[in-house]
């Protein structure tokens, strides 16, 4: 199965990059190969991450990768990753949430 990333989701990643990298170039590197590498795993076990507990919609999964929630929605052709953002954010009081934009 193929992984996508939506606009949003890029963005969100190099927000955190750039964010990282005021401090550590390196470690902003280091932080965004393995965001990215965990995706990969997605393309073979596309059902691995749980389910968002804020969703009530099955296709609808997440994977925790250092403390950062990577969300994304299970297609028949595709895994489509929606949003990166911080594990403490609280989405469930949001009214735009991540799934909603794509």
């Amino acid at each position: 199965m193929k992984v996508e990333w939506s606009e949003c989701a890029r963005d969100d990643l190099d927000d955190l990059v750039r964010y990282i990298s005021r401090d550590s170039a390196f470690y902003a590197r280091r932080f965004a190969e393995r965001i990215v590498l965990s995706t990969r795993r997605l393309q073979g076990f596309p059902e691995s991450g749980r389910m968002i507990p804020e969703a009530e919609d099955k296709t609808l999964r997440e994977i925790i990768v250092q403390g950062y929630r990577i969300m994304y929605r299970l297609e028949p052709d595709r895994v489509l990753v929606l949003a990166v953002m911080h594990g403490s954010r609280d989405v469930a009081g949001v009214t735009d949430k991540p799934w909603d934009e794509n």
